[in-house]
């Protein structure tokens, strides 16, 4: 448990730079904010790259895959639409909910309770040893679909507030044959996957990514064609050829102890880009405002009402997989749902750059902050939790997910 209690330090230090380096920088602040969210994405697309070369699905048990969806789609919007009504019908002006203005940017604003941060949640689970459980392999799934349900829920909340714009429909299409590409070519592409390799993948990634909103910026700067790293990282990790012999979820059996110089080499650079990615997604927090807000006890209020609401969203799986795990590793799996980051602080820069600001940003800021203070509580719960589960066998869960 020592690497979870590293990675919430560096949650911790990261959250704290991004409240003090502004201020203390200046003009140079937005320099190294550009150069914080870029390696942000190169941090994240790493991890993912090595989630989908790890994922697989087994095309005999497509409905499975369709229930889990709705799981991750329905525990991805039940956040977003409770913090939005607690935007409109606590903390809007009298009178708001009749109107329909507040309802757009409430809605977008409450989106940042949506996602579960995929690269954080993977990373502090295979750091508490628990990449063997049925909870990891469960989660692996969910993470990925309401991130992607996320993403897909921006585009008509953007259409909602600027229209509908040709951007948004490059961004579908986009999507659309990612997921295609990943269909056909599933583990196919005979392609080096040592730790270089995968860091340069990660690299033309983002930088293709820059590439393309630098340009549709350049065609129309109100609305860039904006494409989150983690689907197009995740995609080409499920295409990426095995070598002949080589499962990785035998490591997962080994609880992430791998053989070897080189695996264990591996293994050491996948942490210390975990390492980086948590400091990374701290300072990509904006600069909290008390402007607007209704004193700090009020705030204090909001901040903890949302964060309840938030993660009682989360929840939602706990009704379901009956048939597959205890009541335990239920609640477990939801729990594990519960951190945010990435993808949630990504929502909130967009609400600020439509305009979007005052108490509601400040609260919402403030919940994921505090939600990614208390990740590694959330993974210490999750593993006591899981302590007196017997452990199944792939067998017993109906095969590999």
């Amino acid at each position: 448990m020592r690497r979870v209690l590293l990675f919430s330090i560096l949650l911790i230090l990261g959250l704290a730079g991004s409240q003090l380096l502004p201020s203390a920088l200046g003009a140079a602040f937005p320099a190294l904010a550009t150069a914080i969210r870029v390696l942000t994405m190169l941090a994240l697309a790493f991890i993912m790259i090595h989630v989908g070369y790890e994922f697989e699905i087994d095309r005999t048990r497509l409905r499975s895959y369709a229930v889990d969806y709705g799981v991750a789609g329905t525990a991805a919007a039940l956040p977003w639409l409770l913090c939005a009504l607690y935007f409109v019908f606590v903390m809007a002006p009298r009178g708001a909910a009749t109107e329909f203005g507040p309802w757009k940017e409430a809605l977008l604003a409450g989106l940042f309770a949506a996602p579960t941060s995929a690269g954080i949640l993977f990373s502090m689970l295979a750091a508490a040893g628990l990449s063997s459980t049925w909870l990891f392999k469960k989660a692996r799934v969910l993470a990925i679909f309401d991130d992607l349900q996320t993403v897909l829920l921006m585009i008509p909340l953007k259409m909602m507030i600027v229209g509908l714009r040709w951007q948004l429909g490059v961004i579908v299409v986009v999507m659309a044959g990612l997921i295609g590409l990943g269909w056909k070519y599933l583990h196919r592409v005979p392609i080096p996957v040592t730790w270089p390799w995968v860091l340069g993948y990660a690299g033309a990634i983002t930088l293709v990514l820059e590439a393309i909103d630098h340009a549709s910026r350049l065609i129309d700067g109100t609305l860039p064609i904006h494409i989150e790293v983690l689907l197009p990282a995740f995609i080409l990790g499920t295409v990426l050829a095995r070598p002949a012999g080589h499962d990785p979820h035998q490591d997962d059996a080994r609880e992430g102890h791998l053989e070897g110089p080189e695996s264990a080499t591996e293994q050491r650079v996948a942490t210390w880009v975990s390492a980086a990615f948590m400091v990374l997604v701290g300072l990509s927090i904006p600069v909290l405002s008390l402007q607007g807000a209704a004193g700090a006890g009020g705030l204090l209020l909001h901040t903890l009402a949302l964060t309840l609401l938030a993660n009682t969203g989360k929840m939602f799986p706990m009704l379901c997989y009956g048939r597959e795990a205890t009541r335990r590793e239920r609640l477990a799996l939801c729990i594990g749902m519960w951190p945010r980051g990435e993808v949630g602080a990504g929502v909130l820069v967009v609400s600020l750059s439509f305009g979007i600001s005052g108490a509601m940003i400040t609260a919402a800021t403030l919940s994921l902050a505090l939600n990614l203070l208390c990740t590694g509580l959330f993974i210490l719960l999750v593993k006591r939790l899981l302590r007196r589960e017997p452990l199944m066998t792939n067998l017993s869960r109906g095969g590999r997910i």
